[in-house]
């Protein structure tokens, strides 16, 4: 069994969790002495490495802070998926039991849900900068003065990774530009 214990501020300790997942039986603890909003998490990085299938992992506690809970739902569907076990000790949720694993469908279930929640969020925020001219999307490559250069030189022969060598561009644009793709090129009057 693999432990993982954090704390959220420098002012917190990380002995009293190293104790309470020792007393669960954790043979290995991997620790976080950062903020959960954090992304770089060496430990549980370390953790999710470590983990194999069939291993169960230990949690003192779940946060059910929001910007935590998302991550901790992410976290708990990946173990899953691996088919790693959670135990988390504080709200007694094993994930070991049948009531532990329909917890976890809960949390993949929720994990879907906020996934589409955030893509709505992004069509929305692009299509409201969208009126007033604003856009969200990559910017053109290519004017369109370049792309018909570029046609002209592949239709002379040239090599498509030349091309984008010589444009300063991927061989996918390269491609697109080739299949007049509007969104790969800056119209004239632009």
């Amino acid at each position: 069994m693999a432990g993982y214990a954090r704390v959220s501020t420098d002012h917190q300790s990380l002995a009293a969790q190293r104790d309470v997942l020792t007393a669960a039986g954790c043979e290995r603890i991997f620790a976080d002495p950062l903020s959960g909003v954090r992304d770089d998490r060496p430990g549980l990085a370390g953790l999710l490495g470590h983990a194999r299938t069939g291993d169960t992992v230990v949690v003192v506690a779940l946060d059910p802070s929001r910007p935590v809970a998302v991550r901790v739902i992410r976290t708990v569907e990946t173990l899953t998926e691996r088919g790693v076990l959670l135990r988390s000790l504080r709200e007694g949720i094993d994930y070991t039991t049948p009531t532990g694993r329909m917890l976890a469908g809960t949390f993949a279930a929720l994990a879907g849900y906020e996934r589409e929640l955030m893509h709505e969020r992004a069509a929305a925020a692009r299509q409201a900068a969208r009126p007033p001219g604003r856009h969200t999307d990559r910017p053109p490559r290519l004017t369109e003065a370049q792309a018909r250069q570029l046609r002209a030189l592949r239709a002379d022969g040239e090599s498509i990774g030349e091309l984008g060598r010589s444009f300063g561009v991927s061989r996918a644009t390269v491609n697109r530009v080739l299949q007049h793709d509007p969104v790969t090129v800056v119209p004239e009057s632009a």
